[in-house]
């Protein structure tokens, strides 16, 4: 089996290492094409107003000057030989849950390989103090993802799944030994104003805005990843790209007739 990884924290990125580590359970044909720095919160962008260069950083390992959605482009294009079974993107520094995968650069790399017609698999580790252990330490950040990664990944492998379909996967702060199983869930919603916007000044006394983003209060609808992540269980929910809302069509074509 080939399989293509990918990021959007960057090639050099721990969790990048992760990822290859739960590839190679299932193959030895590992190809990665991934941003050659940091891209996180970059969606599906693509970049149009600038070369996009290529970097070869070993055998079959490859960075690209661009987000997530130009390194599966240029993976799929450029890099690998062949044509992949498989595209993994991860493993993400943190959660890609609920209306936060349309910002996800992890998650649009998946977009890109699913309309690519490649079965495609997002992974995410939530980040806090590890739940479970004695001392609350966050020594590693991806010890969830490093143990339940081939115990989602193996069913996920042969599962039916529509053309243009992904799978988000994400996994919980908790001790590996705490973590309560695997839920298949819906996308759910945060209740929030998105974030806050931070206003300083540089050395030379001109003012930038730094985007943050505060703690955010959410409603734990059943059956959703929000509930799924919460309980402590491993988040893995469907996503699909066609973004129709099919249920209004008819009312629209009435205004139109």
């Amino acid at each position: 089996m080939k399989i293509l990884l990918t990021n959007d924290d960057g090639v050099h990125a721990p969790g990048l290492e992760v990822l290859e580590a739960i590839a190679r359970e299932f193959s030895d044909d590992i190809w990665i094409c991934a941003p050659d720095e940091e891209q996180s919160g970059m969606g599906h962008a693509l970049t149009l107003t600038r070369p996009v260069r290529l970097r070869q950083y070993g055998e079959r390992r490859f960075a690209v000057t661009g987000t997530p959605t130009d390194s599966v482009t240029m993976g799929l294009r450029n890099v690998i030989d062949g044509v992949p079974d498989l595209i993994l993107s991860g493993v993400n520094r943190g959660a890609n849950l609920g209306d936060d995968i349309t910002y996800s650069g992890t998650v649009s790399a998946a977009i890109e390989g699913a309309l690519a017609g490649v079965r495609s698999i997002a992974m995410s580790q939530v980040l806090g103090p590890v739940r479970g252990r004695e001392d609350g330490s966050r020594e590693d950040y991806f010890a969830a993802a490093r143990a339940w990664g081939t115990k989602v990944l193996a069913p996920l492998l042969d599962t039916p799944l529509p053309d243009r379909t992904l799978v988000n996967v994400n996994f919980p702060a908790l001790a590996p030994d705490a973590i309560k199983g695997i839920r298949a869930v819906r996308q759910g919603f945060h209740d929030y104003s998105r974030g806050t916007v931070v206003e300083g000044r540089d050395p030379r006394g001109f003012k930038y805005y730094w985007f943050g983003l505060e703690a955010i209060e959410h409603t734990l609808d059943h059956g959703t990843d929000l509930e799924a992540i919460d309980e402590g269980y491993i988040a893995v929910t469907p996503l699909q790209l066609d973004l129709t809302h099919h249920a209004s069509l008819g009312a629209l074509a009435d205004r139109f007739a």
